[in-house]
């Protein structure tokens, strides 16, 4: 078996950092190494690795006993099991939209009763918009897979007109209880009944539709609103949209994780928007009047007499609407300076002409300092 990072190591914070910063640490690398968003290879290694960090660093007994044990002595007293058990995991996963996956991934009974908590799985759904959806706000419905209790059974997982009898083993808890010593310790572990998978009740004639899971997989319209100024990967989330289980009366939510297409002629930061104009040399010498594009549609802008490349012009209150604020950011325009490739005879003259002009004026202007 190979050897163990040092847990602060892992998570690559000191000894002396505070709780909530390392639950602060773990979101982010979670995010990171999440297998739903991490195809990479060793992706899912690396989650389980930051996770067992977390969940010894975020208890404070655990933590304890690992700085004055280290790896060797706190292996010997603590199981996988031992380890994971009471760790917060829920509530970051659920912020994340990720629902179940921990225990999709670690298998269950790490986390008292997690099995049984009165809650669906969550289920994490992109939706792509354009810049315009997102400064205007809109309203999309969209198809979404999940699982839902069964039309036939109603969810009870038997057959229509037959019995539903208390499950012998576990007395309709849904739960097993082992007991177990290491060394001096006695430790209790909780995990969902194998006989009625957690469900506290048997089903002697399975309903033939969802063969006894009282669960089947379909596929709902649902519509989300877009509220106006949303940002990229910002999370929507709406209660009850999600999985249906079993064990649950109440489904899990929905976090719809917004994407915003790439603007041909807007770059975003923030709440406001950046714009390169392209302007010839004879506007940016002489002055003009362009007109550039605005998310309210077309506008005209003053170009003064001498304009240098890279300067910028900023349209107050022609950006983003601010998320769940008031006013607007600002629309900022970068001059940028049009070199034609290829010249017709007469303009190649005229320029000519004109750099000759140039020349002069510099070498009559020039001075020299020794």
């Amino acid at each position: 078996m190979a050897k163990k990072r040092d847990y602060y190591e892992v998570l690559g914070i000191q000894k002396n950092t505070p709780k909530d910063e390392i639950k602060n640490v773990y979101r982010k690398l979670a995010l990171q190494y999440h297998p739903d968003r991490n195809k990479e290879a060793g992706a899912e290694e690396k989650f389980k690795e930051i996770s067992e960090a977390y969940a010894v660093l975020s208890d404070d007994q655990k933590r304890t006993q690992y700085d004055n044990l280290g790896h060797a002595g706190f292996d010997q007293r603590y199981t996988s099991e031992d380890i994971f058990r009471g760790a917060d995991f829920d509530s970051i996963f659920r912020d994340m939209g990720f629902g179940d996956l921990f225990r999709t991934i670690f298998g269950g009974g790490f986390s008292g009763g997690y099995e049984n908590r009165q809650h669906g799985q969550d289920i994490a759904f992109d939706l792509e918009i354009t810049l315009e959806e997102a400064a205007k706000g809109t309203e999309r419905e969209v198809e979404i897979p999940r699982t839902e209790q069964c039309d036939t059974c109603k969810g009870s997982g038997a057959h229509p007109g037959t019995h539903i009898k208390t499950c012998p083993q576990c007395n309709g808890t849904g739960r097993i209880q082992n007991m177990r010593k290491v060394g001096f310790a006695t430790y209790m572990q909780v995990t969902a009944c194998p006989t009625c998978k957690g469900r506290g009740k048997h089903v002697e004639t399975p309903c033939n539709q969802c063969h006894g899971s009282g669960l089947m997989r379909k596929r709902r319209k649902i519509s989300i609103k877009i509220p106006p100024g949303i940002d990229e990967g910002a999370q929507l989330r709406l209660r009850n949209e999600g999985e249906m289980t079993t064990n649950s009366s109440e489904p899990g939510d929905l976090y719809v994780i917004v994407h915003i297409k790439q603007h041909p002629q807007f770059i975003r930061e923030g709440d406001d928007l950046w714009h390169i104009a392209m302007i010839t040399y004879p506007q940016a010498a002489l002055g003009a009047d362009i007109t550039i594009p605005t998310l309210d549609g077309p506008t005209t802008i003053k170009i003064h007499a001498g304009t240098q490349i890279g300067e910028v012009v900023a349209l107050r209150g022609k950006g983003m609407p601010r998320f769940r604020g008031y006013g607007r950011g600002d629309l900022i325009v970068r001059i940028g300076i049009s070199v034609p490739q290829k010249l017709t005879p007469n303009q190649k003259t005229l320029l000519e002409q004109l750099a000759r002009e140039f020349s002069a004026d510099v070498n009559k202007n020039r001075k020299f300092r020794l």
